[in-house]
């Protein structure tokens, strides 16, 4: 990682991709402070350097208490919005037909995979450093891309990604005009073995499951090598564009 920010926020500290994000970003030497969100307020880190915090995903307060916490700890170069809702135990996961659609689950899709990123952007973006780049970067998924949907299926996943992909590209333009320096992405990190994933697995090319050691580290290339006109896309772990 080229680009070396010194201090970061990851949300979703606990999930196997932010665990990740963590671990890689504690390597730097230039790091000063890393903030650790998560619903509990706890992480398995104990440097010095990694500061816990309480996020309530689905709380707007919690969501503006934390950053309010982190405000006066310098400006942020880089938040990592590690979550996303693909399945849980209480048996929602992915439509195969309109038949399955459920509008509670359709609205909580959209409520995790969209909404709670766009809430988190609107608390953390003016904490973003004015003076130098700074990076703002949510995990998106290439089946939200609309154009690159051959298959079908997925309906609640697929409309909340694509939805996310159109907030994070209209945050950036606002956000741009304040701090040109910046860059509003979302990243794809392609499949990783992770609980996300697990029940999905089975169908997945040779070489094309990852693990989150792998995905993140190759996220922060993208994210170390991308500039202000790279703002508004999605990208791949690979560094390629996602099309909208």
């Amino acid at each position: 990682m080229n680009w070396h920010p010194k201090h970061c926020a990851v949300i979703g500290a606990n999930g196997g991709i932010g665990a990740a994000f963590i671990s890689h970003l504690l390597t730097n030497d230039s790091l000063e402070s890393i903030h650790c969100c998560s619903r509990s307020g706890t992480s398995q880190f104990t440097n010095d350097k990694a500061i816990n915090h309480i996020l309530d995903y689905d709380n707007q307060e919690s969501i503006a208490a934390a950053a309010a916490e982190i405000k006066g700890a310098g400006p942020l170069d880089l938040v990592i919005v590690a979550t996303g809702l693909l399945h849980d135990e209480k048996g929602f996961g992915p439509e195969k037909s309109l038949r399955q659609l459920d509008s509670e689950n359709l609205a909580r899709a959209y409520h995790i995979n969209a909404i709670g990123p766009a809430l988190v952007a609107q608390s953390f973006l003016p904490l973003m450093n004015k003076d130098s780049k700074s990076v703002f970067a949510a995990l998106s998924a290439r089946v939200g891309s609309i154009s690159d949907n051959n298959i079908g299926g997925w309906y609640g996943y697929r409309a909340a990604k694509a939805g996310l992909n159109q907030l994070l590209r209209t945050t950036s333009i606002e956000h741009a005009r304040r701090w040109p320096e910046s860059v509003v992405i979302g990243l794809h990190p392609g499949t990783v073995d992770t609980d996300l994933s697990k029940p999905f697995q089975r169908n997945v090319a040779d070489g094309k499951l990852f693990t989150a050691e792998y995905a993140t580290e190759e996220m922060l290339k993208v994210i170390s090598g991308v500039t202000a006109a790279d703002t508004g896309k999605v990208f791949a772990y690979d560094g390629k564009e996602v099309p909208a």
